[in-house]
């Protein structure tokens, strides 16, 4: 099965490129993988301090991945599959990717701001020659008739 393959993180476009990837999966009979990525940064701190904030980090992108995957259930009827990993986001996305033949296309969220589309899109167009899949990047402020009707 070909899977999307999106990246809940803190931002105002995940929500879009969520909805692209549910949409899509449910109209081709796909997947959803859904990866989230700790940065080393966040534990720069004594050793059980650090265990306990990558606990807490762990249990936050749960919560959030439990909303969006209760709406790919209820209004997609696609079962989404959570990855965690830690590191850099973006060698853990390229990772990632590698490491599961089934992801067929990546699927990022642009932001709206005026700085660009953000960092992920930024520094993924950049490596997206030596990916083995395509890259899907969906305007942040697509609404969400436009995403049905585009999907």
């Amino acid at each position: 099965m070909r899977k999307f393959l999106v990246v809940l993180d803190d931002s105002r476009e995940c929500l879009n490129a969520m909805r692209f990837a549910a949409m899509r999966a449910a109209h081709t009979g796909g997947g959803v993988t859904v990866l989230s990525v700790i940065p080393p940064d966040e534990f720069n701190h004594w050793i059980g301090v650090a265990e306990v904030m990558r606990e807490e980090a762990r249990e936050r992108i749960h919560a959030h991945f439990e909303v969006f995957a209760k709406w790919m259930r209820d209004k997609q009827r696609v079962e989404p599959e959570l990855a965690i990993r830690e590191g850099d986001p973006v060698s853990e996305i390229i990772e990632h990717v590698q490491s599961d033949s089934e992801i067929g296309v990546l699927v990022l969220g642009a932001g709206t701001d005026k700085k660009g589309p953000g960092p992920l899109v930024t520094q993924l167009t950049r490596n997206s020659g030596s990916l083995p899949i395509p890259i899907t990047i969906v305007p942040g402020d697509l609404s969400k008739e436009k995403l049905e009707a585009i999907t």
